[in-house]
């Protein structure tokens, strides 16, 4: 039955109960209504109109739940479906609105995997010419300085000396530059010792990291290797610029066949803030190999990053 029939079934049917009250109830109207017989009819109005609203309530129920879920669907979140409850067209909208969910996600998830394919060739291309033409460009600057510091005098040579420390310290930041956009340890030795030396990096920029990765970790594919690395990364850069935290906890463990990765600081917390880029820069990651990612503050303070990766 449609949406149309429905609404106007329900009303028939209170209206004819009404009238069939009113027909056989022993209740008389006089020409001019007393006051008792207009308190009769409004009191048999009332209910009606009750019996009507309760009534149209259980009917369109369903829609109503349909707009929470409508307001309230994250695509990063995927998953959440609407019981395809009710009758008729209702329960039809219901279904369809599923199926769209179902094409929506998915065809989220394919431009995020070409996005961020995009953009990690993207980062492999700058690290390359940072270490490749920048980098050997500032290491034949180096060479010249100390060649000329060598037969200058004196006073010169000081000066030649302070800029030639200035540009080593420069050359060491493009390196450490590079190594961020693209973690060649990762590459060349594996995830638990990319997440070591990534650790050290920011236990040497003047935030504690305390480290654990399991030794018994499974074999894992280039790509969900790349995901754990990048969602640690982001987790102890928010941690370092935002959190104001002091220690840090990175523990990268097996979980049944797959692993488990906790980044968990001291800092001040999410306290109520909207998600960021980062954060849903880790989601849209973790959608990409069907990783469960949950980032919340912690019991006694400070942000807590978890990574769910499943054989």
């Amino acid at each position: 039955m449609s949406l149309f029939w429905r609404i106007f079934s329900l009303n028939a049917a209170v209206l004819t109960v009404a009238a069939l009250v009113l027909l056989f109830a022993p209740v008389t109207v006089s020409t001019t209504a007393r006051l008792a017989e207009a308190l009769i009819i409004l009191a048999g109005t009332v209910l009606t109109l009750i019996a009507n609203a309760a009534m149209l309530r259980v009917g369109l129920a369903p829609l109503a739940r349909l707009t929470r879920v409508m307001t309230t669907i994250d695509l990063l979140r995927p998953g959440t479906r609407l019981a395809a409850r009710g009758h008729g067209e209702i329960a039809q909208l219901i279904t369809t609105f599923n199926a769209m969910l179902d094409r929506l996600e998915t065809e989220r998830a394919s431009s995020a995997g070409r996005a961020l394919s995009a953009q990690e060739a993207e980062r492999h291309r700058i690290a390359q010419e940072l270490h490749d033409e920048i980098g050997q460009t500032l290491t034949a600057v180096l060479l010249d300085l100390k060649r000329v510091a060598k037969a200058s005098p004196e006073p010169v040579r000081d000066q030649l000396l302070q800029v030639q420390e200035s540009t080593r310290n420069s050359l060491d930041e493009i390196r450490r530059i590079a190594r961020r956009l693209r973690p060649g340890v990762l590459e060349e030795l594996g995830l638990p010792s990319a997440l070591r030396a990534l650790a050290g990096e920011f236990t040497t920029a003047g935030m504690a990291v305390r480290r654990q990765v399991a030794s018994d970790l499974p074999v894992l594919p280039k790509e969900v290797e790349l995901v754990v690395y990048r969602v640690a990364q982001e987790s102890l850069t928010n941690a370092a610029r935002h959190s104001a935290a002091q220690h840090v906890d990175l523990v990268l463990a097996r979980k049944d066949d797959g692993v488990q990765l906790c980044v968990r600081d001291d800092g001040r917390g999410l306290r109520g803030a909207p998600e960021g880029a980062g954060i849903r820069g880790m989601r849209e990651r973790a959608l990409l190999v069907g990783a469960d990612l949950t980032v919340e503050s912690g019991a006694t303070g400070g942000t807590a990053v978890q990574l769910v990766v499943a054989a």
